[in-house]
């Protein structure tokens, strides 16, 4: 059996970081590790091909290869999922999709062949046991929320590291909070399951095995979840870490609570911790109220921020205007709090109603649904009808994002987070020379050279050089970085 695996194509959006690969002359953020664990559940019998839109094309040629196609995505590919399924289903192929955006939307999904709604470690092998019988079913849906302890280690091998600017790894799947906007609830649960400290580090091995130098993304939507867990796992993996001379730099997501365990933000620095992105949302209380983002609520958030910076850590995070509860003066106080937090990536959204969640829910009781969310939130299209004015909100919007992606103001803020950030952790061992003096001159030609903000760059070059010199490597990704979001805001008005 020849199984074709096709990762939809992402939009230009916070995530896809778009304009900010070229510097580094990759494709795509990172690999679809969905799909990598998909193929480790395959029968080794099966020979197996990747086709990532996001750093290729499909080919014709591709399709006509396979025997069965298998896809995958979030709603923010459902444009592109559907013209893979289509063209997919033109050459009479077998098609089996699931992900996120299948189980969460079943409703509007293309017509596929089979459809897989939750997570996929037991109903895919049953899938394919009750395909060698010529008895498979068009719909499996997860009855249960299975352990992590089934799931394999990702298939690595599948994708071309060259293409990719950081690997994927995941421990955990749940959060233990109940935000009303949030479907990774609705999807994983609110009881986190973890892998064992042994299947975290086996992962680890098969990457640094096959090669791999660099950023690892553990992509749990909250790493310390179960910290009874993290607890356990966090020694491991600083053990490991040394033992193979700090190959790796982590980057991982959480919930703003990490600030409040000294020990917990100790351990994760030991283990190569080097950014983590929180969501904040709001600094107005009545909004973090009624969004249940209540965990956001125990303390000064900006006190929180700088003292998980002061660990090491480079603090990004997620931003939301559009709630009910949100002042005139809601655009202002976010954009101060960005700029007071020295928060650098700031991903600033309009709120929006994923399908299925609490929020989604109580809208349509309210009768305030517009049309199904796009899952970008920083296009300035709204799928429900606001409390405030909806022109109000979006110029609203559109000023935070020139105001704080603005190049002086950007590069300000990058240097108070350089300022911030402790140099006394662990310094990942996987830079070369080559790569770096590479990226450093595609920098230097389009933020110094051709890019209309060129005397801000340099201004910023000298301040860095000057000061903060030992992080000079990431400032300059900082720098590209700042540069995506300036596109991205230019983009939306």
């Amino acid at each position: 059996m020849k199984a074709l695996l096709i990762y939809p194509e992402f939009p230009d959006t916070y995530w896809s970081f778009r304009h900010a690969l070229p510097f580094e002359g990759k494709r795509a953020a990172f690999p679809p590790l969905g799909l990598l664990t998909v193929s480790a559940l395959l029968p080794r019998t099966w020979e197996r091909r990747l086709v990532d839109l996001n750093v290729g094309r499909l080919r014709a040629s591709d399709i006509e290869w396979a025997d069965i196609i298998l896809v995958t995505a979030m709603l923010v590919q459902k444009e592109s999922l559907q013209e893979v399924v289509r063209r997919c289903k033109e050459r009479g192929k077998l098609v089996v999709i699931g992900g996120p955006y299948v189980t969460t939307s079943a409703e509007s999904i293309p017509e596929a062949d089979h459809i897989f709604l939750g997570e996929a470690e037991e109903t895919l092998p049953q899938f394919v046991r009750d395909l060698e019988r010529g008895e498979a079913q068009r719909i499996y849906q997860a009855t249960t929320r299975p352990s992590l302890s089934i799931t394999p280690v990702p298939d690595f091998g599948l994708c071309e590291f060259k293409h990719y600017s950081a690997m994927s790894l995941q421990y955990s799947r749940g959060c233990p909070f109940n935000c009303e906007f949030c479907d990774i609830i609705e999807i994983y649960g609110r009881v986190p399951r973890t892998k064992s400290n042994a299947q975290v580090l086996a992962e680890l091995d098969a990457l640094h095995d096959a090669g791999w130098r660099g950023t690892v993304f553990i992509v749990d939507d909250n790493f310390i979840g179960n910290k009874k867990q993290v607890r356990l796992l966090l020694p491991a993996l600083a053990e490991w870490q040394e033992r193979h001379q700090h190959p790796f730099e982590l980057l991982t997501e959480a919930s703003l609570n990490l600030a409040d365990d000294l020990e917990l933000l100790d351990e994760m620095r030991r283990a190569g911790f080097r950014r983590v992105f929180l969501g904040i949302e709001t600094p107005v209380a009545e909004s973090l109220k009624e969004a249940q983002k209540k965990q956001n609520m125990h303390g000064d958030m900006l006190d929180s921020v700088k003292r998980i910076q002061s660990y090491g850590m480079e603090v990004m995070a997620g931003f939301i205007v559009g709630f009910d509860t949100d002042p005139e003066d809601i655009f202002e106080r976010q954009i101060n709090f960005i700029r007071e937090s020295a928060i650098p990536l700031a991903m600033v959204g309009i709120l929006t109603a994923l399908p299925d969640t609490q929020l989604w829910r109580r809208l349509k009781e309210e009768g305030r649904l517009l049309a199904e969310s796009s899952g970008e939130n920083t296009n300035c299209t709204l799928n429900f009808v606001p409390k405030m004015d909806a022109a109000q909100l979006i110029a609203g919007y559109q000023s935070i994002m020139r105001t704080i992606y603005n190049s002086r103001e950007y590069y300000q803020r990058t240097l108070e987070c350089l300022r911030r950030i402790s140099g006394d952790g662990p310094a990942p061992n996987h830079y070369t020379l080559l790569n770096g003096a590479l990226s450093m001159a595609r920098i230097a030609l389009r933020l110094g050279i051709l890019d209309s903000e060129r005397r801000e760059f340099w201004r910023f070059f000298r301040r860095v050089t000057s000061e903060h010199r030992e992080k000079f490597a990431e400032s300059m990704r900082l720098a590209a970085m700042g540069y995506h979001f300036r596109k991205l805001a230019e983009a939306y008005g």
